[in-house]
């Protein structure tokens, strides 16, 4: 099976995790993957339904967001994560969700601050907010990549739109994006209740790098 192949099953299956934790609703949303080697990416097209996304609805576009591969029309936010894959060299998968409590977050425009040792294992510290920013070029994908660039997150809450993830894998981008809603709501739930700690720096630092280093098999 060719790489492009393989990844439109992967992506596919992906998308079914979205649903699966409900962090999108009707046709929102997207996953895509880095072809590794190449200069292409697999991507889910525009306004199709969930249910209709098996391998063969997936659209292979250049880093540019031009279609190499496919029948239909890519997803409106390919510019975005086109940009992201030709300024992060690092990242081999880009997910956007509108999940609800991220992206109420999002609509506040606030970080959400470090006071879950899961945040600090996953994000590094305060999950960050980009700019505001329209749909239909790179704007976008600027905006991610100067955000990202300046913390240790794979999440970043884009201002008055929604969570943008990204990871080594399309699989890493999809956990970081279920676990940004995670937080975001217990974060939410702990606020009603007063004002959480926050987790000193020192301690962050020990539990980031026990997670990304130690931590699983």
């Amino acid at each position: 099976m060719s790489a492009t192949a393989e990844l439109r099953r992967t992506v596919a299956e992906l998308h079914r995790e979205l649903t699966r934790y409900e962090l999108v609703s009707w046709t929102a949303g997207n996953v895509s993957a880095r072809v590794p080697d190449q200069e292409l990416m697999v991507i889910k097209p525009s306004g199709v339904s969930y249910d209709e996304l098996g391998p063969h609805a997936m659209v292979v576009t250049d880093l540019h967001g031009n279609l190499v591969e496919g029948e239909l029309a890519p997803s409106s936010d390919t510019a975005a994560h086109a940009y992201v894959y030709r300024h992060m060299p690092h990242v081999g998968g880009v997910v956007h969700t509108h999940s609800p409590y991220a992206t109420a977050w999002a609509a506040r425009g606030e970080p959400i601050p470090c006071v879950l040792t899961m945040i600090a294992d996953e994000f590094g510290g305060d999950i960050p907010v980009g700019p505001f920013a329209l749909i239909g070029d790179d704007s976008i994908g600027k905006g991610i990549v100067e955000t990202l660039s300046a913390s240790r997150s794979p999440a970043v809450l884009m201002r008055n739109h929604g969570p943008f993830t990204v990871g080594a894998t399309a699989r890493a981008a999809v956990k970081a994006a279920v676990l940004v809603e995670d937080v975001a709501r217990t974060v939410h739930f702990a606020l009603q209740l007063g004002k959480p700690d926050v987790i000193e720096q020192q301690h962050v630092d020990r539990l980031y790098e026990r997670y990304q280093n130690v931590y699983g098999q």
